[in-house]
């Protein structure tokens, strides 16, 4: 029953913005962590972004500080991911993800795939 699911993602050209949600349901989404999380072609999974349980704390990988910006609405149950500035490397699939780490406990959505191309 628990569910995350992703959506805003599709094609746009170098330069463009997107923005990614992930609708949380069957658990209690403000005590979880929420993280943006991609694969690339070829690559490991990394982490984008994550945000704090109420909001307060945010943290991005090196090379989308300043383009990226994630956000949650724990009142919807759902967090975002801003992207503006996209270039070709930010092509993969982007992956939501709730956590809490202490009790071993993560969820994963399925992805959505961003393409960035001319």
């Amino acid at each position: 029953q628990v569910q995350l699911v992703e959506s805003g993602g599709g094609l746009v050209q170098p330069g463009g913005s997107l923005r990614l949600s992930c609708a949380a349901s069957g658990f209690t989404f403000s005590w979880y962590d929420m993280s943006w999380y991609r694969q690339a072609l070829g690559k490991e999974r990394e982490l984008v972004a994550a945000i704090s349980r109420t909001g307060g704390s945010t943290n991005y990988a090196d090379s989308v500080k300043g383009r990226f910006t994630i956000s949650r609405d724990n009142g919807k149950n759902t967090v975002y991911l801003q992207m503006n500035s996209l270039k070709p490397e930010d092509t993969a699939v982007y992956y939501c993800n709730a956590e809490r780490s202490y009790y071993g406990i993560s969820y994963w959505g399925q992805g959505t795939q961003v393409t960035v191309s001319s």
